[in-house]
């Protein structure tokens, strides 16, 4: 059984872009924090800044990979690989599986720091939010890419 390495490795892809994504939410997130202080001096302005919303893109492409995920598993059972169909095929499933599991938990920890946001919370309460779930998420990456490499010297 050949697996579906295209859509695979556009799963990692996506999964390595929201790492740096989640990155440069965390820094931005942490210059906030510093800076905080700062702007409750009076007569210290830090300007109109913008910026780009690297959280909730973070967030779509986490989404992004889930659904991709579903589309693997769907080109696996369409193939045949059925997760009952032994060994190999129920590892694959379950590895898989576990991960988007995982995934989804880091999902719904993003979802709740974009929220923090919205509502304005304090912060340096966001700051810890998006920093913990930016290393969360690091170890989500690493782990799939393991996981990726490890299909790779079994498909062999």
């Amino acid at each position: 059984m050949r697996l579906p390495w295209n859509l695979l490795l556009a799963n990692t892809f996506i999964l390595i872009v929201s790492s740096i994504t989640i990155d440069r939410a965390r820094r931005l997130i942490t210059r906030e924090a510093a800076l905080a202080p700062v702007q409750s001096i009076p007569g210290v302005s830090l300007g109109d800044e913008r910026h780009f919303p690297w959280l909730p893109l973070t967030t779509i492409l986490g989404l992004g990979f889930l659904a991709g995920q579903l589309l693997v598993w769907r080109n696996l059972s369409s193939s045949g690989f059925q997760f009952a169909g032994g060994t190999s095929s129920s590892f694959i499933y379950m590895l898989t599986a576990i991960q988007g599991l995982h995934l989804a938990g880091g999902v719904v920890a993003l979802i709740a720091a974009n929220i923090g946001t919205v509502l304005h919370r304090p912060v340096e309460t966001r700051r810890i939010v998006v920093d913990i779930t930016s290393w969360y998420w690091h170890a989500m990456t690493g782990i799939w890419i393991y996981i990726v490499i490890l299909f790779s010297f079994a498909a062999q």
